[in-house]
């Protein structure tokens, strides 16, 4: 029987390396219960229903609701994407503007052409959000991701509270931190005062890939949360991506107060023996279960030091120019723990020449925020023409450009392509572009 893409994944677990990257569970028995894909079903008379929701789907929702403190929590089996269109369609169902941090998933980009929203660009910085919206008299949302792919964390506080003085709702893409409900201190945007948040569960819970929650905590936006997903999704929801929703979060009512202690301290000693050996950290305050290390002090990249790691039978979640990014779960074994506290002496062993960096890559800075010559559903439906990068500089973007990792998008949909934008890409191995025609 010919199945490649079975056989590729196959041949991936027989490697047998320890899993710092999603999913969540990392294929642990302690995280996903037996006979789940023996659950594959569909919405019948007594599995319920998930955009009527009137039966055992409600319940799981109210409990997760529980869970979280949200005045109301939807189930997505569509992954982070459905929430981060769901919320957008709440916030602003007649458009408008929304000011955006610059760190911003594609999905976010492409619900904000279908809705015609216009979002107005930030520097990705507690402060040059807050400076945007003061300068935006008009905006009706504030947008950002908190925490980033490298765990960083916004100030959602100050956030809220200026949002809160305007009567807006902050929005907040929460893909990467739907534990911090669970650690200590509590991180979760919806705890500090966020109004949506879109937490992608399969990313750091034992949830399967797709799985999601929309956490409302605003009452304006709970009436009509089911029909503004119904919008996007799929009409045949993963039943066994539901379940392991369910199930993930009855594990975390019984057993979080214990494992993310247990878990934080083994990653704050892998991160105290990284800075031992050498390596540096994103700047700010962090998720503090994700171990991001930059590797550029020790004279490599990030992609070089994810190479060493993977020799050592330790796979990464993510590597760029600088930074290599492991996502640990309560769900990583012990023997996954001690295979990366053995693999950073290694890793380190071969230093070179320091790299100085000017911003977030060893690659340079990210470019300065364009100006847009047209708003972004225009771009987006506009006829377009793909060009070699060397031509593009001085053309109007018709896509978002995201070098991926870190996948922050470097120009967007009706901006103009600068001649630093063009040299930045080209440094990510980009040889072409989607421009206006």
């Amino acid at each position: 029987m010919y199945a490649p893409l079975y056989q590729a994944l196959q041949e991936h677990r027989a490697k047998q390396r320890a899993s710092f990257h999603t999913p969540g569970h990392k294929n642990s028995p302690l995280a996903l219960p037996d006979g789940l894909y023996a659950l594959d079903f569909t919405e019948l008379p007594d599995t319920d229903s998930l955009f009527e929701a009137s039966g055992a789907i409600r319940e799981a929702e109210l409990a997760a609701a529980r869970l979280f403190g949200a005045r109301r929590t939807l189930i997505s089996a569509g992954g982070c994407s459905l929430c981060i269109q769901a919320m957008l369609r709440l916030a602003l169902p007649q458009g408008g503007q929304a000011v955006c941090g610059r760190v911003v998933h594609r999905s976010a980009v492409n619900a904000m052409a279908l809705l015609d929203l216009e979002p107005v660009w930030a520097p990705n910085s507690t402060a040059g959000i807050l400076k945007k919206l003061e300068q935006t008299p008009q905006a009706g949302a504030v947008y950002v991701t908190s925490p980033s792919y490298y765990g960083q964390l916004m100030d959602i506080p100050a956030l809220a509270e200026a949002c809160k003085r305007r009567g807006i709702p902050l929005l907040v893409d929460n893909a990467h931190g739907a534990h911090l409900a669970f650690t200590e201190p509590r991180l979760h945007p919806l705890q500090l005062g966020a109004s949506m948040t879109a937490c992608s569960a399969h990313k750091t819970l034992g949830v399967l890939t797709g799985g999601a929650w929309l956490n409302i905590a605003d009452e304006r936006y709970c009436g009509g949360a089911k029909q503004a997903m119904s919008l996007f999704a799929s009409t045949s929801p993963n039943y066994m991506v539901m379940a392991s929703l369910d199930w993930a979060r009855a594990w975390l009512e019984e057993h979080a107060a214990l494992a993310y202690p247990v878990l934080q301290a083994r990653v704050a000693a892998l991160r105290e023996q990284a800075a031992a050996l050498g390596f540096g950290f994103p700047q700010g305050r962090c998720d503090p279960t994700r171990l991001t290390l930059d590797a550029s002090p020790l004279g490599f990249t990030g992609e070089e030091a994810a190479k060493r790691f993977r020799a050592e039978g330790v796979e990464c979640e993510m590597a760029d120019g600088a930074y290599v990014v492991f996502i640990a779960t309560p769900f990583n074994s012990d023997a996954d723990f001690d295979r990366l506290a053995r693999a950073l002496p290694r890793v380190a062993a071969k230093r070179g020449e320091p790299q100085g960096r000017t911003g977030g890559t060893a690659r340079g800075p990210f470019p300065a925020i364009a100006p847009a010559k047209l708003r972004l559903r225009a771009a987006v439906f506009a006829p377009h023409e793909e060009i070699p990068l060397a031509f593009a500089a001085g053309r109007i973007a018709a896509e978002a450009a995201c070098p991926c990792p870190p996948g922050i998008p470097v120009v967007m949909p009706g901006e103009i392509i600068t001649p630093e934008a063009a040299e930045f890409l080209k440094s990510y191995g980009f040889f072409t572009i989607k421009v206006l025609k």
